[in-house]
């Protein structure tokens, strides 16, 4: 009977597998998506994230987001980070300082999508951006807050995809 038990659920969780493999393979949009797990969910300022992407196509225009995972204990309503964007010479393209809204600043209610007490959230870094050439990119995330580490966050990363006309 214990076998029996391990086969349905083994069944049940192959079944799961593929659905979840079915649901990754339809985003036609993503070009580039990697998210990086912080050690004891903590980030530390001089832990600088950096993310590596090809991009082949320089005709089509690309949004470029930023994916931050926390938990509700996060102490604080907002995240501070820098990005700096360079090409596979190095040559830094962009780099600015943007403000991200983990919660609501009056209330404390987590924005973005909650699964228990961990929220996902996905933040526009640049709209329809046009990359010069072919080749590597990489895209370096550094948090500019003031407690070292910060708390609470799991995860950051990057999602580049291709840019969509709203029809």
């Amino acid at each position: 009977m214990y076998s029996k038990q391990l086969s349905v659920i083994g069944s049940q969780l192959s079944v799961g597998l593929l659905f979840v493999m079915l649901v990754c393979s339809c985003d036609k949009q993503r070009v580039y998506e990697e998210n990086h797990d912080l050690a004891s969910k903590s980030w530390y300022i001089d832990s600088t994230q950096a993310f590596s992407f090809k991009i082949e196509d320089v005709s089509k225009p690309y949004n470029l987001q930023i994916n931050v995972r926390n938990s509700e204990s996060y102490p604080f309503y907002n995240l501070f980070l820098r990005y700096y964007l360079t090409d596979s010479l190095g040559k830094e393209l962009k780099s600015q300082q943007l403000e991200m809204l983990l919660m609501d600043a009056k209330t404390g209610k987590p924005e973005g999508k909650g699964l228990g007490d961990i929220f996902s959230h996905q933040f526009g870094l640049l709209k329809a951006y046009t990359f010069p050439h072919n080749g590597t990119y990489t895209i370096k995330l550094k948090q500019y807050m003031r407690q070292d580490p910060l708390p609470e966050v799991y995860s950051v990363g990057i999602r580049v995809e291709e840019f969509m006309k709203k029809k």
